[in-house]
C-alpha cells in the first residue's frame, strides 16, 4: 500500500506538499496539488482517516454500552441514537454486555485509548463508584445517585407508581410484577414504589411475587404457567416489557383464561405489538431517549455544558385492564 513518501516521490514534491494536500492546507498552489492528486490516484492511496482523527484528538466514533439489542427496549433506544449519530456524520461502535462487568470495563478501556470519543451506557451492572473512576465523556441513560454524571432517563418510580395506583384503582390488591432482572437502580426504584403501594393498602409483599429474567414471548408464556400453578394468584401482573406481557396474554387465551376477568396485565414499552394485541401499556419513549442521549453526549464531547433530563411517559388504557 502506498504511503506519502511514495506519493512525493512520484509527484515530485516533497512530503510536507502531499501532507499539507491531504489535509487540505490552503497554502499549496494549484499546480502542485494536480501533481499529488494524479500521483493519489496511481498509485490508489487510501487515505487512513482513522488515524487522521486520532491526529486530531477524536475518532469520529460513539459507542454504545447496552446489555442487548434484542430486547425491544434497547432496541429501540438503538434505533433512536443510530438515527441521531446518522443525522451527525458519526459512526456507532455497539458494546453488547450482557451485564458483564469485564466488557463494560472494555468498553471505557476504549474510550481512555481514545477509540471512541464518548459513551452511551443505556444500561449497565458497575456500579456508579467505579464508573467515577474513569474519566471521558460518559452519559448515563438511567439514574444516578451520583453527582457529576449526566444522565437522561424516565421517572421510574413516577411511571411505576402510576401503573399500580391504576391497577389498585381497578380494584385489584393481589398484584405481582415481572422484571427483566432484580438488580440495577432502575429495577431497585420499581421494587420500592411496589412495596410502598403494598404497604399503604395494607397487602404483605411476598418475594415470589417479583419474577425476574423475563425478556421474551416465550418468557411470558412460562410465566403464564407459574401464575396458573400458584396456590394464591395475584389477579394482574405489571410487566416490565411488551414482548413479555405479549406472550401472557396469547398464552391465558390459549388456556381460555379470561383477559382480564380471571388475569389483568399492565405492561411497558408501547411497542406495536401491544396495539395489535390490546396491551394496556406505559410508554416510555426509548427512541426519542436515544436520541437525546446522543445529542447530549455530542455537546458534551464538545465542552458544551449540558443538564440531565427526565422524560415524560404515559398510561395507554386498552383491553387487558
Amino acid at each position: 500500500m502506498a504511503n506519502i513518501k511514495d506519493i512525493a516521490d512520484k509527484a515530485g514534491v516533497s512530503v510536507t506538499t502531499v501532507s499539507r494536500v491531504i489535509n487540505n492546507h490552503p497554502y499549496v498552489s494549484e499546480e502542485k496539488r494536480k501533481r499529488v492528486l494524479e500521483a493519489m490516484e496511481v498509485l490508489e492511496y487510501t487515505r487512513n482517516v482513522h488515524a487522521v482523527h486520532l491526529s486530531k484528538g477524536f475518532s469520529n466514533m460513539i459507542g454504545v454500552v447496552m446489555p442487548t439489542i434484542s430486547l425491544p427496549y434497547f432496541a429501540e433506544m438503538m434505533a433512536g441514537i443510530a438515527d441521531a449519530a446518522a443525522e451527525s456524520g458519526i459512526h456507532l461502535s455497539l458494546f453488547q454486555t450482557n451485564y458483564d462487568v469485564k466488557k463494560e470495563i472494555f468498553a471505557l478501556s476504549q474510550l481512555k485509548q481514545r477509540q471512541v470519543d464518548g459513551l452511551i451506557f443505556c444500561s449497565k451492572a458497575l456500579s456508579d463508584d467505579k464508573l467515577k473512576e474513569w474519566e471521558g465523556p460518559i452519559l448515563l441513560c438511567q439514574n444516578s445517585n451520583k453527582e457529576g454524571f449526566s444522565t437522561i432517563s424516565i421517572p421510574h418510580q413516577a411511571a411505576f407508581r402510576d401503573g399500580l395506583d391504576y391497577l389498585i384503582a381497578k380494584g385489584h390488591k393481589k398484584i405481582a410484577i415481572c422484571l427483566a432482572r432484580k438488580k440495577g437502580m432502575n429495577s431497585h426504584i420499581r421494587i420500592k414504589a411496589y412495596k410502598d403501594a403494598l404497604e399503604e393498602i395494607g397487602e404483605t409483599f411476598k418475594e415470589e411475587w417479583v419474577i425476574e429474567k423475563a425478556i421474551t414471548m416465550n418468557d411470558g408464556k412460562a410465566l403464564f404457567h407459574k401464575w396458573n400453578r400458584w396456590r394464591e394468584r395475584p389477579t394482574a401482573i405489571f410487566v416490565a416489557n411488551d414482548q413479555v406481557s405479549a406472550g401472557l396474554i396469547l398464552e391465558a387465551r390459549a388456556q381460555q383464561v379470561s383477559v382480564p376477568d380471571e388475569l389483568a396485565i399492565l405492561s411497558f414499552d408501547n411497542h406495536e405489538i401491544s396495539q395489535l394485541l390490546g396491551i394496556s401499556t406505559i410508554d416510555i419513549q426509548a427512541k426519542e431517549m436515544g436520541k437525546q442521549a446522543f445529542a447530549m453526549l455530542e455537546k458534551r464531547i464538545q465542552g458544551q455544558p449540558i443538564e440531565s433530563k427526565v422524560l415524560d411517559y404515559r398510561l395507554i388504557e386498552r383491553s387487558t385492564v
